[in-house]
């Protein structure tokens, strides 16, 4: 299903995945079991199997360029990549993005070790699509950074155990400007529709979409 926002598409693929089309830019973020496509930009959040996938970047067809964390840096010898941290603004393809720091604060996968801490510099991305902004979250908890984040889309994942909860999803939805926020990072490795559907159901700042 696609969704679409003024002159910008958007498909949900699956898990954090998204493929954003605008104008005749097609953008890819944490491409991850995707078919065969062209693309003109891949925006990866950090080296996660499931975010950094070599595999669906193989799938690639044609030239293009990626956008990635420096913590992606071994992974993609042999692409083309722009390496960021977060905090920072590139312009790409002619589109602005700007990198807003992604990381867990109680999501511990052993006393003390969180699955995405903050000194690995994962990131989300602000991407600025013509009139329309778009913002996707990456692995995070809700994190203070998002106080200052006024977008028109907002992704948010809301399946818990690596990320943001159903419940911590919707206090970050009542601090970030949005239009619109779209549930993701479920029915694939954790989390399932469930948890999409209570976010959409709950939340009250703003339109909420359910793309499946």
């Amino acid at each position: 299903m696609v969704f679409k926002y003024k002159d910008v598409k958007l498909y949900w693929l699956g898990h954090d995945s998204f493929k954003i089309e605008f104008k005749n830019l097609k953008v890819y973020i944490d491409p991850f079991k995707i078919n065969e496509d062209k693309t003109d930009l891949v925006l990866i959040t950090h080296d996660h199997f499931d975010h950094c996938s070599l595999e669906d970047l193989k799938k690639f067809l044609g030239s293009f360029e990626v956008v990635a964390p420096l913590s992606c840096k071994e992974k993609l010898k042999g692409f083309k990549t722009r390496f960021v941290e977060p905090n920072q603004e590139i312009i790409i393809k002619g589109v602005k993005i700007k990198t807003i720091p992604a990381y867990n604060i109680n999501k511990f996968k052993e006393p003390g070790k969180v699955f995405h801490p903050k000194e690995a510099r994962y990131v989300g991305y602000i991407l600025y699509l013509g009139e329309t902004s778009v913002y996707h979250a990456g692995d995070t908890d809700f994190i203070p950074e998002m106080k200052s984040i006024d977008v028109d889309i907002a992704l948010l994942p809301v399946s818990g155990t690596y990320v943001m909860s159903v419940n911590e999803a919707i206090e970050a939805a009542k601090i970030i400007k949005a239009c619109v926020f779209i549930p993701m990072h479920y029915g694939s490795l954790v989390g399932n529709e469930k948890d999409a559907e209570e976010f959409v159901k709950r939340v009250r700042n703003g339109k909420m979409i359910f793309i499946n």
